[in-house]
């Protein structure tokens, strides 16, 4: 992670503020996600795995290490996590037909029925948090 540099002015009320109110409307989004996927009968992990795969860059599936990366998550946990999801039906591991030795995380039809109805359920949400939800203009921490 990037130091901050040492020669900005520091941090006033109005800083403080705004970082806050932030964190405020990231956690509640994430509290929202958490309910609502347990309501589905899918762990908050679970929902995030899931939206991984389906939604990785240039393709419909993903390497434990890359899902490891996307969750932030040790890759021993990742695997276990997969292999939870896999006694559920929602994925599968695939051996990689261009190098052998890579395993490939696909969705399968319960997967991706659970993840289209959970990523509409959050969309919505998100949408109505359209002017509430605004990312700080982080340039403002540097007045000086």
């Amino acid at each position: 992670m990037a130091e901050p540099k040492l020669n900005t002015p520091p941090l006033d009320k109005h800083d403080f503020q705004i970082l806050s109110d932030f964190r405020y409307e990231i956690r509640k989004f994430e509290r929202f996600s958490e309910e609502v996927t347990r309501q589905h009968g899918l762990t908050p992990l679970q929902y995030l795995l899931l939206l991984h795969v389906k939604g990785y860059p240039g393709r419909d599936w993903a390497t434990v290490g890359e899902l490891a990366d996307r969750l932030q998550a040790q890759q021993h946990g990742v695997v276990a996590l997969i292999s939870r999801c896999e006694k559920l039906g929602f994925v599968e591991r695939r051996r990689s037909s261009d190098d052998r030795r890579r395993i490939e995380i696909h969705l399968l039809r319960e997967g991706e029925k659970a993840i289209n109805k959970l990523a509409g359920l959050h969309r919505a949400e998100l949408l109505s948090l359209r002017g509430r939800f605004v990312v700080p203009d982080v340039r403002a921490f540097d007045r000086g």
